[in-house]
């Protein structure tokens, strides 16, 4: 498996064992994270969960609020029902544990990225995003462009959608006067079926492609759109509102942005190497 696969793998790995309580709060077991962060034995991931806890209390943070012990029910091999011992993590604990886990696991690394972009995005408020260089505003914004597309897929899904490529187009010849994604693609200089386009836009192009994502998947859902052609119809409506919405306030059209040098990929790469150094340069000094 390439690194972008095994990125894009690792991202689901983590949202396909995240739960959610009757309020609303996300949550991992412990013993469920230890199998993708490829540990056997929890003897050995138990040692992981007390350094993060550690990591916590250093922090001034409460290790009980991120770190719930819990009993987890099994059934043994001659059928006697048992408890074992778990944690239900938070977000944040996730993160510390990532930090702490063993730097040989490349599944360590990538879990050092994603939940460190995901911590970071759900606490960050408008004042630090502005401070952000542009960068991390890149990741910040891919990362909700990728979480906020696969409801608006979903959603398109649920409106009679079926010919994804010919949806997604609608949206962007709304916002890009007429471009396609191949279109795009072309424009910026990489190949279209092996690059993603949003993976080679700024932040301010993100956020225009955003709010049109978050604008059609709220317009389907109130209008109760149930066809395929009205779907698309909605979506390229939306894309030329946020067209036009850009420049009454004088903007950019995002058609006329830059292109980054770089990818998001390669931001991420460099991301965890820097992460995997700092880890090295800890161990160090212990």
């Amino acid at each position: 498996m390439g690194q972008d696969e095994l990125i894009i793998q690792t991202e689901k790995t983590f949202e396909s064992i995240k739960h959610i309580d009757e309020n609303g709060n996300e949550y991992w077991y412990a013993r469920e994270l230890m199998i993708a962060l490829n540990y056997t034995k929890w003897g050995n991931f138990k040692g992981v969960i007390i350094k993060a806890m550690q990591a916590c209390e250093n922090s001034e943070i409460s290790t009980f609020d991120c770190f719930a012990k819990v009993g987890k029910p099994i059934i043994s091999g001659k059928g006697k029902k048992q408890l074992i011992e778990d944690y239900k993590l938070t977000r944040y604990a996730c993160y510390l544990i990532a930090q702490n886990g063993s730097p040989t696991k490349k599944q360590i690394a990538l879990a050092q990225t994603y939940f460190a972009v995901k911590t970071r995005q759900q606490e960050l408020t408008e004042e630090q995003y502005k401070q952000l260089p542009e960068d991390e505003k890149r990741l910040y914004n891919r990362v909700t462009v990728r979480n906020r597309n696969k409801y608006l897929f979903d959603t398109a899904k649920a409106s009679g959608v079926r010919n994804y490529g010919k949806f997604n187009n609608a949206g962007y010849m709304g916002l890009y006067n007429g471009e396609t994604a191949e279109a795009i693609a072309k424009r910026k200089g990489i190949n279209s079926k092996k690059q993603d386009i949003l993976d080679y836009m700024g932040s301010e192009e993100l956020g225009a492609n955003i709010f049109r994502i978050t604008q059609t998947d709220a317009l389907l859902k109130r209008n109760n759109v149930n066809n395929e052609n009205d779907a698309c119809y909605t979506h390229n409506r939306v894309g030329k509102a946020v067209r036009k919405a850009i420049e009454e306030v004088g903007g950019t059209m995002p058609e006329d942005l830059p292109t980054p040098k770089k990818s998001i990929k390669e931001l991420q790469k460099e991301k965890e190497k820097q992460l995997q150094l700092s880890d090295k340069s800890k161990k160090k000094l212990k």
